[in-house]
């Protein structure tokens, strides 16, 4: 039995603990009960492993990884999120201050001392408890900025229940000390990739590390600009641990035209290059909601990539597709074609299939789905039978080993000190499996113009931003896009305009995947006769209910456009969210962040 197959050991543990830990006070949602038989948790090895399991609950679900992405500049959906809507976020709104989970481990981490257990043991299981608090916090720390450090289990009388915030400073610090803990501490070995290793602390590491090195780089308000080199150096060395020792490697088994995406739509994780994954088991019940979410018309938020983003995506001889004459009219089928095999792997286009009734069928862009004709599909299955409620029987990682390398190569980048040697092993790697034939093993000399005028006009060194290109292409849908752009401090992006491919005139059908079969129409005015399998757009300025959503650039002609009508503002109070306004109500010592 796996830890992460959607965390199943939660019901028992609560029972088993009930006894020694409640949750839900004022500031902490906790108070603390301490009536149970400890030496029966802690004075065995069993105990531990049972107590420890409740940590997993700490990590992302399937639903919540699936749900990653949803509020970031590449993803046009539904409806704008409020937090980005002018007036629509406050403090009433807020969420995420919630610290249960910490006093959990820290109830044990302050109890693992009996020595019926050898000390080594302990010491494994205290690392496994601080890799987990160091994960919390680093939750925290980047949706609140400064946070209270805790590190005991508080009673109810304790005074520090209504203290004040501690500076960032103080949080990184002791992140960073958990994480070296737990990678200089767990001993545990693990096959599956549902358990945390030291590898998988060193990873992490590397991802917090390289968060904070950033942010503190670009956002130069808080005047810690000198420690930044500290931290992305750290990001380096923990990465290069993970990459030298961790006998990881990319996948390449498939091809480079299935590699990559099989890492994402099966149920048997891949480990030479997962290293942590949250497991589905149809033995147990045990799904996600992956197709459901991203093939529903009505129950997701039809998440459709944005055509200034699909341009990001090389040719597959290496080249940048927007130096190509003529791109920005180039039709849906034809921009598709030769490119990075990575975007045949990440939305429908091409000769794409789905089983249906046991029948494969072409399956291109669906409008009753997507805003933009960019469909995603790298975390479903190819399987219509998934399509309704939580069924996907597919895996989906948590930490890959393709992250360790562009962490790598970003914070040496960043620090100046990036090698060919260090491209070779790590962009060009990656580019290779996505069966690029260009030059991979050197590194850039020259800086893409698209590159510089859409997403980094402050950037002008190539390396990075090749480096930010890869990190968008390879992680898409992975949840890291909105807080790349938090550390990159470029908010202004989420103001984007949601676009879509190419539409080169009204009233006429386009045969999206060149089967044969037409697919789609957009029009103003509906036309009388209507051909039999063809999706209708209206793309007219105004629809019944007024304003129309969706329409043409060029009005008659353009790049498809979505939700224009519905005004997105970037303010840089964003990059923090506001402390949620009850919980300074309980303790107004925890202040407020800037602008909120």
């Amino acid at each position: 039995m796996t830890i992460l197959s959607e965390k199943l050991f939660r019901p028992l543990l609560f029972i088993f603990f009930a006894g020694s830990m409640s949750i839900g006070c004022k500031k902490l949602d906790q108070q603390p009960q301490a009536t149970a038989n400890k030496a029966a948790v802690f004075g065995s090895k069993a105990g531990l492993d049972l107590y420890t399991n409740s940590f997993y609950n700490i990590l992302p679900t399937t639903s919540a990884i699936i749900r990653g992405d949803a509020m970031s500049d590449y993803l046009a959906r539904t409806t704008v999120p409020d937090f980005i809507r002018p007036g629509a976020f406050s403090p009433q709104q807020s969420s995420g201050w919630s610290w249960s989970d910490l006093r959990n481990i820290n109830y044990f981490i302050q109890n693992c001392t009996d020595p019926a257990v050898s000390q080594p043991v302990r010491e494994n299981y205290i690392g496994l408890a601080r890799f987990f608090r160091g994960w919390f916090y680093f939750e925290k720390l980047k949706r609140f900025g400064d946070v209270p450090w805790i590190n005991r289990p508080f009673d109810v009388d304790d005074p520090g229940l209504y203290a004040g915030r501690d500076p960032r400073t103080l949080i990184v610090d002791s992140i960073m000390a958990d994480l070296d803990y737990a990678a200089s501490h767990i001993t545990t070995t693990d096959n599956s990739r549902s358990l945390i290793t030291r590898y998988t602390a060193l990873a992490f590491k590397s991802r917090v590390c390289l968060f904070e090195g950033t942010f503190r780089k670009y956002h130069t308000e808080y005047n810690l600009q000198g420690s930044a080199d500290t931290l992305l150096t750290a990001a380096a060395e923990a990465a290069e641990q993970v990459m030298t020792n961790g006998g990881f490697a990319l996948n390449t088994a498939g091809g480079t035209d299935k590699a990559y995406r099989n890492l994402f739509n099966s149920q048997a994780i891949i480990p030479a290059e997962i290293i942590l994954a949250n497991l589905v088991d149809p033995t147990l019940a045990i799904y996600n909601d992956a197709n459901w979410y991203l093939t529903s018309s009505t129950y997701g938020d039809r998440l459709s990539f944005t055509r200034t983003f699909i341009n990001t995506y090389l040719n597959i001889d290496g080249t940048p597709f927007t130096n190509e004459a003529g791109y920005s009219t180039m039709t849906f089928p034809q921009e598709v074609k030769n490119r990075d095999m990575r975007l045949q792997q990440t939305i429908r286009m091409g000769n794409y299939t789905r089983a249906n009734g046991g029948v494969q069928q072409a399956a291109p862009p669906v409008f009753s789905y997507t805003y933009t004709g960019y469909q995603p599909i790298k975390l479903t299955m190819d399987d219509a039978s998934m399509d309704g409620g939580s069924r996907n029987t597919n895996s989906l990682p948590l930490i890959r080993y393709a992250e360790v390398l562009l962490n790598y190569a970003e914070a040496k980048g960043e620090l100046g000190t990036l090698t060919d040697e260090d491209w070779n092993n790590t962009i060009g790697a990656l580019r290779r499996r996505a069966g690029i034939t260009g030059n991979t093993s050197t590194k850039p000399l020259v800086a893409d113009p698209y590159l510089k005028a859409n997403y980094f006009p402050d950037i002008s060194d190539p390396v990075l931003l090749e480096i930010r290109r890869e990190r968008g292409i390879e992680l898409a849908l992975e949840g890291f896009r909105f807080y790349d752009i938090v550390r990159w401090k470029r908010g202004p992006l989420m103001e984007q305009v949601w676009n879509g491919f190419y539409v080169p005139a009204l009233d006429q059908a386009m045969d999206l995947n060149e089967d044969g079969v037409l697919d789609v129409l957009f029009y103003q005015e509906k036309p009388a006769a209507t051909i039999p399998g063809v999706t209708y757009v209206n793309v007219a300025e105004t629809i019944k209910n007024g304003a129309n959503p969706q329409r043409l650039s060029g009005n008659t002609s353009g790049e498809l456009t979505w939700l224009t009508n519905v005004k997105r503002t970037w303010d840089d109070k964003f990059y923090l969210f506001p402390i949620p306004e009850n919980d300074r109500q309980v303790n107004p010592k925890l202040g407020q962040n800037p602008g909120w």
